[in-house]
């Protein structure tokens, strides 16, 4: 989300109230907005560079507001003010109007053919008459700045250019031109540069360096030029210094070249509508015509409104609430859309301003109303159905699996989901023809350019970037990979993996080995070839020849294990024999009916695998219990009541995910409806009374709830040892029990103040960086100095490295360990890509828990 930074007493002056910090952030609240931070300028500096370079910082309150991104006309301090005023019903939403010229001319800016290969479109728009202050001054350039980060994609897709118009002549003329043959004083310098020498000016210039590749490579860059053949621009790089806008300036010209159109309207429709209240005619904008190459002639700006219609019934029914048609057409209307009840049913015209390119679907409406209304007023409601969200049952294997794993002495890795061609294909023996891998069309870095076939690159450069660390080095993952597939209606899928690494002075093929063994021990497949697992030799460039299995269970194939090849583990910088195994984790999973997926996590709703196990020779009891003791204890005692209330908190049912016998059996164990304070239980019992007419149907039970009957009642001619009896499952000896409960609680207190002396542990993991320098002739080891001075309580910088990229250029591979709980890998990329003169990039390439 987008921040805008306010100084807050100016905020206040527009909006005629001062707030506490707490009112205002409610404010921002109600209104869909956040109050991210209060700060100053002084204190930000400090914060990222300093008390010496803070030293001469304002301390002027500033307002740190986190808006929506698509709510372009919230980004300046006129915007906010404008729709928090409308919000408080202290102002109307103002209307736009675009008004033609007074002396009847429209200033005219001309497209050649030359510019469709680089920016084919622009538009325009003039502000008459309008008066700047300093504050006013700086939120326009500031509305400039923000846009082009957010609507206009860092220039790419829309470049912004303002200009005095007193100081150049019309019609103007946008073309494109070899850069050898552009000439001009660009913004805030006292000499001409060709182009091709801005290029390279710019280059070092920490704000303009980030635009230069969106041209650069072209053969001719956009210009516009005045009547008078004065450069205006260089979009989408810089402006003119002739025609530079100042407090002074009383005129402004406003063009947006672009490569989208639609996005270049809704850029200049922002800038004029909230601007033009400084207009000696509030609100009105002065026409602009733009001719094309074709001759088309088009007005700008369009400031176009637009109505929409829906039901109240639609927003009560979505919001979920009951307010009449005319209640929300004022809800909409402090939304700055002018809203009212046609009298046509419950049917609401809502009119878009040019200000709202947010609102594309009745779902924004719907929205805006719902901020209005306020989301703290909605009244909660209770779910209409009696159904309890349960873990997804892939997750809930994988989880299980992590769990085991780490328990079998191997560290969890997680690694990007995406990686190189590289490294899926050469590095380890492979043609990436051969591989059906989602290429990325349009990869930002070398190092992301496909989405990941497999696991193990992953792993093994995770390795290589802790080699250093202590042998053996154990790690697993599980996670997806993606691959084609054309029966999928996005032509891809997901696949979830499992994949582990062994790497030592010796290749430990027996602990892979012995790895796969357990993990099909807890998946309960038992080693055979025909309903079970085995392996057979196979062949693989991957790994050693003679030295690969291939898994199959149930006479599928489902991954493969064995000793890597010395090749694969030189391309991955590693010197020692490394063993690994993968396969697939889906196979394990079936649609039949649930079953225990572990022996050591009881009474678990998740989806059978299709495997046998040893519960599937299991009867199902009678329905009818022969008594109230179960294993919750006796129904017939609110302590037995209270117990299956806790059992029920997330669940619908006894077990699975439909009701059973087991059902009809604990509810005709209970006598009575249950009380309102045990509200689990009272909403499964009220759901199971519903099925009285389908009881008999309903499957059999797959557990025993119930207990036996020689433990729950005497058998014939025992009356005479009744009192020799043990209840296991209590007493009705009030006095027994009451002792009971204080020796229990007795344990439990003296157990918590053992606990409560064992030292916490802190969690830790080990990070490694990549940080990037802008190019070759970038300062390494001063680059070193400043990363190193980056000092927070739980950071511990360790060794680095210079690894070489391209070109001369190398980057700086630097590891570290931190405390989890206070510093994150969000405080490290900000505070080292403060050093902007040195410091390009920062990526994570490797990050473990310790």
């Amino acid at each position: 989300m987008p921040t805008v930074g306010v100084k807050r007493d100016l905020l206040f002056k527009a909006l005629g109230k001062t707030y506490t910090d707490e009112e205002f952030d409610e404010l921002c609240f109600e209104f869909g907005l956040e109050l991210d931070e209060i700060t100053s300028e002084k204190e930000i500096l400090t914060r990222e560079q300093g008390d010496s370079k803070a030293s001469g910082a304002s301390d002027i309150i500033l307002y740190k507001i986190d808006v929506p991104a698509n709510r372009y006309d919230l980004l300046c301090l006129e915007g906010l003010v404008r729709g928090l005023q409308v919000f408080k019903n202290k102002l109307e939403a103002p209307r736009y109007r675009r008004v033609s010229p007074v002396s009847g001319e429209r200033q005219k800016l001309i497209i050649t053919k030359e510019t469709a290969e680089v920016r084919p479109h622009a538009v325009a728009a003039v502000l008459r008459n309008i008066t700047f202050t300093q504050e006013r001054y700086d939120s326009f350039i500031e509305l400039q700045d923000k846009l082009h980060q957010n609507i206009c994609r860092k220039r790419s897709l829309v470049a912004i250019g303002t200009h005095d118009l007193d100081t150049i002549s019309g019609p103007f003329t946008y073309t494109a031109k070899a850069p050898g043959d552009i000439c001009f004083k660009p913004l805030n310098q006292t000499k001409e540069f060709t182009a091709t020498q801005l290029m390279s000016l710019y280059k070092t210039d920490s704000h303009l360096r980030h635009y230069l590749h969106i041209i650069e490579d072209k053969p001719a860059y956009p210009v516009i030029y005045d009547s008078n053949g004065i450069v205006l621009s260089m979009p989408p790089i810089i402006n003119g210094e002739h025609s530079k806008i100042s407090i002074k300036t009383k005129n402004v010209f406003i063009e947006c070249t672009a490569t989208d159109v639609t996005k270049a309207k809704i850029v200049l429709d922002m800038m004029v509508t909230m601007f033009s209240e400084y207009c000696s005619q509030p609100f009105t904008v002065e026409e602009a015509e733009v001719v094309y190459p074709d001759g088309k002639t088009c007005i700008y700006p369009e400031l176009a409104y637009r109505k929409e219609k829906l039901s109240s019934e639609f927003i009560n029914c979505k919001v979920g609430i009951n307010e009449s048609t005319e209640k929300i057409a004022q809800l909409l209307t402090k939304m700055c859309l002018r809203s009212e009840a046609t009298g046509v049913g419950d049917e609401i015209e809502v009119e878009i301003p040019p200000t709202r390119s947010d609102v594309i679907h009745a779902c924004d409406i719907m929205e805006d109303a719902a901020i209005a209304f306020g989301f703290n007023n909605i009244p909660r409601t209770t779910p209409r159905t009696y159904t309890v969200a349960n873990q997804f049952p892939l997750n809930k294997l994988t989880e299980l699996l992590r769990q085991d794993l780490a328990a079998a002495g191997f560290t969890e890795a997680l690694n990007f989901a995406l990686c190189s061609q590289e490294d899926i294909a050469d590095k380890l023996s492979k043609k990436i023809s051969e591989i059906k891998a989602v290429h990325i069309s349009n990869p930002k870095t070398a190092e992301f350019q496909v989405a990941r076939t497999t696991l193990l690159p992953g792993l093994l450069k995770t390795i290589s970037a802790n080699r250093k660390m202590p042998l053996p080095l154990k790690l697993f993952e599980i996670s997806d990979v993606v691959m084609k597939d054309e029966k999928k209606d996005v032509g891809a899928r997901n696949s979830r993996r499992f994949c582990a690494v062994y790497y030592n002075k010796s290749p430990g093929f027996e602990v892979i080995h012995g790895l796969l063994d357990r993990t099909m021990q807890l998946l309960e497949v038992k080693p055979a070839r025909d309903d079970g697992y085995h392996i057979q030799a196979a062949d693989d460039s991957t790994f050693f020849p003679g030295r690969c299995a291939e898994i199959f269970v149930r006479g599928k194939s489902v991954g493969r294990l064995g000793v890597l090849h010395p090749d694969v583990i030189n391309r991955f910088e590693l010197t020692m024999p490394c063993s690994a195994l993968e396969m697939d984790v889906e196979p394990f999973l079936g649609l039949t009916a649930e079953t225990l997926l572990t022996h050591d996590v009881p009474m678990q709703e998740v989806i059978k695998h299709k495997f046998p196990t040893q519960n599937d020779s299991r009867q199902a009891p009678a329905s009818c219990p022969t008594s109230t003791k179960t294993v919750f204890g006796d129904m017939s005692t609110p302590a037995g009541l209270k117990a299956l209330d806790v059992f029920l908190t997330d669940k619908s049912y006894m077990e699975g995910f439909s009701a059973s016998q087991a059902d009809i059996a604990m509810f005709d164990a209970i006598s009575s409806a249950p009380s309102p304070s045990l509200c689990h239980l009272l909403r499964w019992y009220k759901h199971i009374q519903s099925f009285r007419r389908e009881r008999a149907s309903l499957p059999s039970a797959e557990c025993q709830f119930f207990l036996p009957a020689a433990a729950s009642t005497n058998a014939p001619g025992d009356e005479d040892d009744d009192d020799d009896d043990i209840d296991l499952f209590g007493s009705d000896d009030e006095a027994d029990s009451a002792e009971a409960e204080r020796i229990k609680e007795q344990r439990l207190a003296e157990y918590a103040a053992k606990k409560s002396k064992k030292p916490a542990l802190v969690a830790k993991s080990s990070i490694l960086l990549d940080v990037k320098p802008w190019d070759d002739e970038t300062d390494m080891a001063k680059l070193e100095e400043c990363v190193r001075s980056v000092s927070v309580d739980g950071l511990l910088w360790g060794q680095s490295k210079l690894v070489p990229v391209g070109y001369g250029i190398k980057k700086l591979q630097i590891g570290c360990v931190v405390e989890d709980d206070k510093v994150g890998t969000d405080l490290l990329e900000e505070a080292i890509t403060a050093f902007e003169d040195y410091v390009q990039s920062v990526d994570v390439a490797a990050f473990n828990k310790i």
